[in-house]
């Protein structure tokens, strides 16, 4: 009996440990997706859940039938318009960032829909969102372009 109580004693520390080294970061999770296609919904919900308002999010739809292909999201309420506006910019970037194949985003708020290409967006920035390598890259890019209203309001 106390044979088996150290082997199962043993069998828990050993899983328990791996399971510990096993974890990863936000950035890995998100950056796993990487390369993804547009008709992956696991993929592309997982990415809109590491984005902003993804409390609110509701659901989405893959238009994949025909090209070019695009994504329709919906989310309950609306912050405020100046808001909205940045989760469009800060999750088209991602996803555009990380999928490979979509070509436009469709964001439906409460009274509110915005529709935004890859092109607009890739020249908004003046930069290729495919070369950008990890969630901190993202971010900088962001945070970098959003803060000035009017230049917001020029994508819009």
């Amino acid at each position: 009996m106390k044979k088996m109580l150290k082997l199962l004693s043993c069998s828990l520390l050993v899983i328990s440990v791996a399971s510990g080294c096993n974890t990863k970061t936000n950035e890995e999770d998100v950056f796993q997706y990487k390369n993804a296609y547009v008709g992956d919904n696991s993929a592309v919900i997982n990415i809109v859940n590491h984005s902003m308002q993804s409390d609110n999010f509701k659901g989405l739809e893959l238009k994949t039938k025909e090209t070019p292909y695009g994504i329709i999201l919906n989310y309950d309420g609306s912050e405020s318009e100046k808001n909205d506006k940045r989760t469009v910019i800060y999750n088209a970037t991602y996803l555009f960032a990380l999928i490979q194949n979509v070509e436009w985003i469709t964001f439906n708020f409460d009274h509110q829909e915005y529709k935004i290409t890859k092109d607009a967006l890739i020249e908004w920035y003046g930069e290729d969102l495919s070369t950008l390598q990890s969630e901190k890259e993202l971010k900088t890019l962001i945070q970098n372009n959003w803060d000035d209203e009017y230049r917001v309001n020029q994508l819009f």
